[in-house]
């Protein structure tokens, strides 16, 4: 493929700053990333691949370190920016500039806007929507090593060349549904929330900490912080230096007591011996904390028993909804979702009034939340209709039973 296609392999800083020159102009331009992240603090950019009209090019990080002119072209509001799955995308440029890309276009979200699974992979989108088959063989590259081969600059290349193409049918077929509008507002929200999960309090993702008090939210939460330091100190991934789960555990523990910490299994090997003053001097700050001062849990009020039982049943009808709506399921929400929406509706009249849920708001009210608020107030039923259909649920309005 790449040997009848012109493509830049850019490993200088000056032909960087022309290669931007040249795509400055492009009303879109589509990019893609090879990375690392097994090894370091933050996942290693080793690669930028980009199409941009008749501009193919490749991007070495590892030759060029500063590749802020780049990140610049793409955060300028007068083009389009083209991502399949593009979290990572969105975190590189938001590291290196501060500022998310103007106008995205993830193709992974919008085909799950018009009903395709989600979330779907770019081969597969290629051969659905475009007919092509892509190649492989390149998924377990160490993109850190050079040179690069023909092969690997041919794999890394095929994941921007389609990205264009892919968003002028899915554009075509979100008009066709009349859901435009329902993409833009889905990724403005995906990007705010990568946004708060860069920013913000990214303690609170500890696994396993969602039923914690405030006191041990306070010792995860320093545990955290300190645990964060010395991984960017060391550049190495944070759950070398102390697992999620030994996390929770201190937090249990709730002592600063060197003993009883060194006691808990996977605290008593040597090479956690030297994090043990580091440890109970994080234990004590948060236990010094005066009680206001403590982070309070997020309020999670779908935990009731019932809400778990009615969530569980709700989700299926959410997922024959969607089908019928050519709406992925995944996208739309999980059994998470429902039993907030469940929570919501049974709540009451609550002063100060939360925040409405996710399917209560937007796209996804119109979508599935409005039919399951029915289906909760009693005013629509569900039913087996064919048993061997694809949609074998059946949602419709209850019938008042005869007298």
């Amino acid at each position: 493929m790449i040997k009848t296609v012109k493509y830049a392999y850019i490993d200088e800083h000056r032909q960087l700053t022309q290669f931007c020159g040249e795509i400055a102009a492009a009303p879109c331009i589509a990019f893609d990333t090879e990375f690392v992240s097994e090894d370091s603090y933050r996942p290693e950019l080793c690669l930028v691949q980009v199409a941009a009209g008749e501009n193919l090019a490749v991007i070495d990080p590892l030759s060029i370190r500063d590749l802020r002119s780049f990140w610049e072209v793409l955060v300028a509001p007068s083009r389009q920016t083209i991502v399949h799955a593009g979290r990572h995308e969105l975190c590189f440029c938001l590291q290196a500039v501060g500022h998310r890309p103007g106008d995205l276009f993830d193709t992974q979200l919008a085909a799950g806007l018009i009903g395709l699974e989600y979330p779907a992979a770019y081969a597969t989108l290629v051969t659905k929507l475009l007919g092509q088959t892509l190649k492989k063989g390149e998924t377990r590259t160490d993109w850190r090593r050079r040179p690069l081969s023909h092969r690997q600059i041919e794999y890394a290349l095929q994941d921007v060349m389609h990205l264009e193409p892919l968003r002028n049918v899915l554009l075509e077929r979100l008009a066709a549904l009349n859901r435009t509008a329902w993409l833009t507002a889905e990724l403005d929200d995906w990007q705010t929330s990568v946004e708060a999960a860069e920013f913000d309090e990214r303690w609170r993702r500890t696994s396993g900490s969602s039923n914690f008090g405030p006191r041990a939210l306070a010792i995860i939460r320093e545990l955290w912080h300190w645990r964060d330091a010395e991984a960017q100190r060391r550049n190495c991934p944070a759950r070398r230096i102390l697992r999620d789960d030994l996390i929770t555990e201190l937090a249990k523990g709730a002592t600063d007591d060197m003993q009883r910490i060194r006691a808990i299994r996977g605290l008593n090997r040597r090479d956690k011996e030297r994090h043990l003053p580091a440890l109970s001097a994080a234990i004590r700050r948060a236990l010094d904390l005066p009680e206001e001062a403590c982070p309070q849990p997020l309020s999670r009020n779908a935990n009731r028993l019932q809400f778990n039982l009615l969530g569980q049943f709700l989700a299926t009808a959410l997922a024959s909804v969607c089908r019928a709506q050519q709406v992925a399921p995944s996208l739309v929400g999980s059994v998470e979702d429902v039993r907030d929406l469940i929570a919501h509706h049974l709540a009451g009249d609550k002063s100060p009034a939360p925040p409405p849920p996710a399917l209560a708001r937007g796209w996804r009210a119109e979508v599935v939340g409005r039919a399951i608020e029915d289906l909760i107030a009693g005013k629509m039923a569900i039913r087996v209709g064919d048993p061997a259909s694809e949609q074998p649920l059946i949602l419709e309005p209850r019938r008042e039973p005869s007298p």
